[in-house]
């Protein structure tokens, strides 16, 4: 498998730790080669040091010796003597040529040494040089060689003896002896044990390289994660005001459970739609809290190949059933482990409301274009028929009983067409003229077209306005038809008379301008009260049943609305919303 391909290990991406690497590597392989470096000129310096004492002190020796008349076999004992020191591997005495002169392993004396250097050249120097040869004893040896100096024509005088009973004899010179030829001194010293241990230098500071290596590798690989778990906080915090935000303001409601159908988060309009108290029962059992016909879905087996989605009519704390849209689904991870599951609930009740305002909308398209047909073809016929009941009532006025018939007929003929007018009235489409109009002066006009009518069936006008209230946009002549309609049924339901209040206020943000119409008469019926604005429902022996249902049309024309509260004996209430104009 390439890893490669993955994005990540624990959050890592490949590319940083390929990029430690080849920053971190050649830092720490050129401070261990520094230091390995460091270690060998030092052990190399070491053994330098220690050859050069060895000369210095083979130099020494060989001049006091020659004080006391120094040979050359002593010279030989002393180098074999020295040369029993167990890093010493050999040391030779050669000549200009070549010839061991002494040597520590006797049977190289005569034999030739050094030919492969330029000897002449290491004379004229003087100085001490090394070089690494191989030894047939011990292998390898590092040996040091240089010019071989042990007299430098030390002046000699005769001592003075102080004899018995004689003075002292004068101090008397004794000639430089003659220069030696030059000689050259080769040391070979053993370097295993310091092999031995620059191995074990090398060895350690490779370690401890390593270490420092696996150590800065962390300590990168650690910075990474904590700017990593820096940014994963800042973008899960991010991420969760931005789903916190959206599951508080989403207009459906939203429940998440656990596997153990514990309640995990719920947002406010679940909690409202369901009618819960608690406004944060996160950890409860979701079966003490949410009705068991919207967790029924979760229980389904169809919902491990998919959402489950139902339409219920569930009733909340005992209320009234309301329609509901259950969404549910299980919530799983990258695996498909199952982890919990999720219910979305959307009220239909404004979408069956909208679906039978669509259905009232279309049943009056249809009404519309019926009502034309028939006006067409019913009002041709009513104007013959009014034409010759009032040719009959002119002819027969002398007989009183035919000029009644003749009368009622066009009566009759009247109403008829009526009628129709309101049939087209209700079934066209409702033009407007609008104007900013004060609620209070429109309820003035209305009312005084009523007053004579008022006094006479005993019926007292109240009429409260509440202050600072706005204008509303209106069409004068339809509000005036809507209110007479809605005060001339007030006065039918109470023929022996009553009190008709009327109240005029604005709701808090002044948005809207509410007109609410109290009388004090009969009421209706809570059977009726669902039917009033139904085309040609009518209590009344004489009345169409037009009269509220082109008073709600008008209503909903102005963008407002039209509610009717009412029990029987205790009078009814009409209230009417409508837009205040703002500025």
């Amino acid at each position: 498998m390439n890893p490669f391909k993955h994005k990540s290990w624990m959050g890592i991406p490949p590319w940083i730790f390929i990029g430690a690497v080849v920053v971190l590597f050649p830092i720490f392989a050129f401070m261990t080669a520094e230091n390995i470096n460091r270690q060998k000129k030092q052990s190399i310096n070491m053994l330098q040091e220690k050859g050069a004492a060895l000369i210095r002190s083979f130099e020494a020796g060989t001049r006091t010796g020659m004080m006391d008349r120094w040979s050359g076999f002593q010279l030989q004992k002393l180098l074999m003597e020295t040369s029993q020191q167990p890093d010493i591997v050999h040391l030779i005495v050669t000549d200009l040529e070549g010839s061991v002169l002494a040597s520590s392993d006797p049977e190289q004396i005569g034999a030739r040494y050094g030919t492969d250097l330029n000897l002449q050249q290491v004379v004229l120097s003087g100085e001490m040089k090394w070089r690494n040869v191989s030894d047939s004893n011990r292998g390898s040896a590092f040996e040091i060689y240089k010019r071989f100096t042990p007299a430098q024509s030390i002046p000699k005088v005769l001592n003075r003896r102080r004899m018995k009973d004689k003075p002292y004899l004068p101090i008397l010179p004794i000639p430089d002896s003659p220069p030696d030829p030059p000689r050259i001194i080769f040391i070979g010293l053993d370097t295993t044990s310091i092999d031995q241990s620059i191995q074990l230098d090398m060895r350690h500071t490779v370690i401890m390289g390593t270490i420092l290596l696996l150590v800065g590798f962390a300590g990168v690989m650690l910075l990474f994660l904590a700017m990593s778990y820096r940014a994963a906080q800042s973008s899960l915090s991010r991420i969760k005001a931005f789903s916190d935000t959206l599951v508080d303001n989403m207009p459906m409601g939203l429940a998440a459970l656990d596997m153990e159908l514990r309640i995990v988060s719920i947002n406010p309009v679940a909690l409202q739609l369901l009618n819960i108290s608690d406004t944060n029962p996160a950890g409860k059992f979701a079966s003490d809290l949410i009705p068991k016909e919207l967790l029924a879905p979760i229980m389904h087996l169809d919902i491990h190949h998919g959402p489950m989605i139902q339409t219920i009519e569930c009733s909340i704390s005992g209320g009234e059933p309301i329609p509901l849209e259950i969404n549910a689904a299980k919530l799983t991870d990258e695996d498909q482990s199952l982890l919990g599951y999720v219910i979305l609930l959307r009220d239909l009740r404004e979408v069956a409301s909208l679906r039978k305002e669509l259905a009232r909308s279309q049943r009056l398209a249809s009404l519309g274009s019926l009502s034309a047909g028939i006006a067409h073809e019913i009002r041709n016929p009513l104007s013959s028929i009014k034409g010759f009941a009032t040719y009959f009532q002119e002819r027969y006025a002398d007989v009183p009983e035919d000029a009644q018939t003749a009368s009622i007929l066009i009566q009759e003929v009247d109403r008829l067409n009526r009628v129709v007018t309101q049939l087209l009235e209700f079934a066209k489409p409702v033009t407007l003229s609008m104007q900013p109009v004060l609620p209070g002066s429109l309820i003035a006009q209305t009312t005084a077209l009523l007053k004579k009518q008022a006094i006479q069936k005993n019926i007292e006008f109240r009429i409260q306005e509440s202050r600072n209230v706005s204008p509303v946009l209106i069409d004068m002549d339809r509000m005036n038809q809507v209110l007479l309609n809605l005060f001339l049924n007030a006065f039918e339901a109470m023929p022996n008379g009553g009190i008709l209040n009327v109240t005029i206020e604005s709701d808090e943000t002044g948005a809207y301008c509410f007109i609410r119409i109290m009388d004090t008469g009969c009421g209706i019926h809570p059977v009726n009260l669902t039917q009033i604005f139904n085309p040609y429902f009518t209590t009344k022996s004489s009345g169409t049943g037009l009269g509220l249902a082109i008073a709600h049309n008008i209503i909903e024309a102005h963008q407002g609305d039209i509610r009717v509260e009412s029990e029987p004996g205790q009078g009814t209430v009409v209230t009417i919303r409508l837009p205040a104009v703002t500025n």
